[in-house]
């Protein structure tokens, strides 16, 4: 059993800070778990722009804070996420989020990230694994 807080991990490996300024994200499950999934909780900076694509992952994101309208890159089409909303990343699609309050979020990644990514110039996660 693994119990652990995002207060344990503040400031730690596990506290990632985006090279581009416009999140952090503390990794409070990471692939050298080894349960299949991460676990994170991700800030998005108000007034920023993330654009992302996750060729190699699914993501999955719940807003429990703030307000940022989310763009499908690929369709154009935008939604307005509050708390309480979840959306999908289940086809790989490239997005931008565009928060207007800081925007905090719980996010699972499948497979899972191993703590170490930041986003690359398309926007995409390596796929990294953790070795043994």
């Amino acid at each position: 059993m693994i119990v652990r807080s995002f207060k344990d991990i503040e400031n730690t490996d596990r506290h990632v800070r985006a090279a581009s300024g416009t999140w952090e994200s503390k990794r409070i499950v990471l692939a050298k778990e080894k349960v299949g999934f991460s676990l994170h909780e991700t800030v998005l900076y108000a007034g920023t722009e993330t654009s992302m694509w996750y060729a190699n992952h699914i993501e999955a994101v719940l807003c429990t804070e703030g307000e940022a309208e989310l763009t499908n890159d690929e369709t154009g089409e935008k939604h307005w996420i509050t708390p309480g909303t979840m959306y999908l990343l289940d086809g790989h699609e490239r997005h931008t989020m565009r928060p207007r309050t800081d925007f905090r979020c719980v996010c699972v990644f499948n497979p899972p990230v191993t703590g170490r990514e930041d986003h690359d110039e398309n926007g995409v996660y390596p796929l990294l694994t953790e070795e043994g």
